[in-house]
């Protein structure tokens, strides 16, 4: 943790940091901040630790005048720390820092270019596979698709209490399939025009990808599981975990599916389609808040003890 302190609130933020038991390593190079005027703060805390402090240093005002970075250590070589972190609370790899994934939800759910431009290539790819019934292109395009993290913010927001980050998404989520497959729309009717495809080949059985627009019960249970483990994935830093979500739920598939029945006039096939997406959409969105909502409560848990530990601790000294 880095702390970019204002020169009127270092001593109460050392005092914080200096008062945490988890702390195993703590710097301070008075006057080296700029902006704000101040104190540079530096500090080795395990990851189950790391709400409290944040919530402190928050309390304090820093984050409004000065900065906090949280980092996380790829290697730490030190017999302190190693003992830091054996007392936390919990395990290391189940701890949730909330700062870090409130800030990753806001960026990664933000309505840019580039998030529209995945969108589209992604939906794109959906529409080719669809066209070719090329299941290797179905689970390319999926992959591509940046739409997850959007849909997760849905009940991160709720859980968290950050209507902002809710709208934020939804907005996003809304926009971005929207102008997705209104642009692949247009693109299948130029190839259309110029005989790149025909309705023979929409029309004909398509047994590699008939599951995009077909939607039943197990599509709403393999979008929980995908929820529930993008989340774990997400909230972890275990981010291997993300790849596998990606190849298991059908939305950007169906935005292509659905693209394609606009332009063939296949009505039914479009509504299969839309169906297939809203319920991706709410089976992630649902499972993400009852994963997250089930994090907090643990960790509050998990905190009410380690209060309870140095209340007993102090007694005891």
């Amino acid at each position: 943790m880095r702390v970019n302190c204002p020169t009127q609130l270092s001593e109460q933020a050392q005092a914080i940091l200096s008062s945490e038991n988890g702390i195993s390593a703590l710097s301070v190079i008075k006057g080296a901040s700029t902006r704000p005027v101040g104190d540079l703060i530096y500090a080795d805390i395990p990851r189950e630790n790391a709400n409290h402090v944040i919530t402190e240093l928050r309390a304090l005002g820093i984050a409004e005048e000065g900065t906090i970075v949280i980092n996380d250590a790829p290697t730490w070589i030190s017999r302190q720390a190693f003992e830091a972190e054996a007392q936390a609370p919990g395990s290391g790899s189940d701890a949730v820092v909330w700062a870090t994934v409130i800030e990753r939800a806001y960026s990664d759910s933000a309505l840019t270019w580039t998030f529209i431009s995945f969108m589209i290539f992604a939906t794109a790819l959906a529409a080719i596979a669809i066209v070719t019934d090329s299941i290797i292109l179905v689970i390319a395009a999926m992959v591509l698709g940046p739409e997850f993290v959007a849909v997760a913010s849905l009940g991160l927001a709720l859980v968290r209490k950050r209507p902002n980050l809710f709208r934020q998404a939804a907005r996003t989520l809304l926009i971005g399939f929207t102008a997705s497959i209104a642009v692949v729309a247009g693109l299948a009717a130029t190839a259309r025009l110029l005989g790149l495809i025909n309705v023979h080949e929409v029309d004909n059985l398509r047994p590699g990808t008939s599951f995009i627009y077909t939607p039943n019960a197990w599509s709403f249970v393999v979008a929980l599981i995908a929820g529930a483990v993008g989340v774990l994935a997400l909230t972890s830093g275990q981010s291997g975990g993300l790849i596998g979500v990606f190849i298991s739920v059908t939305t950007i598939p169906a935005s292509g599916d659905a693209a394609l029945s606009l332009v063939f006039a296949r009505w039914s096939e479009l509504g299969g389609s839309v169906t297939q997406l809203v319920i991706n959409i709410a089976g992630m969105a649902l499972a993400g808040w009852i994963t997250l909502a089930v994090q907090q409560w643990v960790w509050r848990r998990v905190s009410a003890r380690r209060g309870l530990s140095g209340l007993l601790r102090q007694a005891r000294q």
